[in-house]
């Protein structure tokens, strides 16, 4: 498998369909809350929709650089969701979610070696590698506390 190939199969794996690393996936974890389970707030931790919504900011915006366009998303505006009211809100977050995931991993399959290794917008972000490698890491952190989150849940 070539790099390319092995960085959409791991952002795959985590987002969309893996069970290797966690026995679980972020898209599975999120198909099985309700509306009011995602928006629920445990322990004064971020809800799981909150969650969601910031690991599909950081996948939205990665996305569009790997489609040709500019970085314009912040840090700061990472966890800026519109509220979650109702399972229409909830449903379409997480199609927004498993788009963006789909679109992100076929994207990162296009990559050339070449492109990998390149700068990723600015210097000081790294290469195109270290910053796929990280939106991986960064889902695996966050699906970690989506799993406890469920768990708390049930235990309510």
């Amino acid at each position: 498998m070539t790099r390319n190939q092995e960085l959409a199969f791991r952002v795959r794996e985590v987002l969309l369909d893996g069970k290797w690393i966690a026995n679980t996936n972020f898209k599975e974890q999120i198909d099985q809350r309700s509306w009011q389970d995602a928006t629920h707030r445990v322990a004064g931790v971020h809800t799981i929709a909150e969650l969601t919504f910031h690991i599909n900011y950081y996948l939205s915006g990665v996305l569009a650089v790997l489609k040709g366009g500019d970085l314009t998303i912040r840090d700061r505006y990472s966890f800026d969701a519109s509220p979650i009211l109702s399972a229409l809100d909830w449903d379409q977050l997480k199609t927004s979610f498993v788009s963006n995931a789909s679109s992100f991993a076929d994207a990162v399959e296009l990559l050339s070696d070449e492109k990998l290794d390149e700068i990723f917008v600015d210097e000081k972000y790294g290469t195109y590698l270290r910053n796929i490698e990280g939106i991986i890491e960064h889902s695996y952190y966050h699906l970690g506390q989506v799993v406890l989150i469920g768990k708390l849940l049930a235990n309510t």
